[in-house]
């Protein structure tokens, strides 16, 4: 790791980010939605420190 201490915080936004990426791949959105959830997947990406 990266030396700071692994959060309930840490968890809980790696495991909605894994949620969002799953989302993404069912079919039958619209392309409104999937740009939703790109856009959140991206914002949460970068309150991580992953992009």
């Amino acid at each position: 790791m990266n030396g700071k201490p692994y959060t309930c915080k840490a968890y809980r936004e790696e495991m909605i980010l894994v949620g969002l990426r799953k989302r993404l791949n069912d079919d039958g959105l619209t392309e409104a939605e999937k740009a939703s959830i790109k856009s959140e997947i991206k914002a949460l990406e970068k309150k991580m420190g992953l992009d």
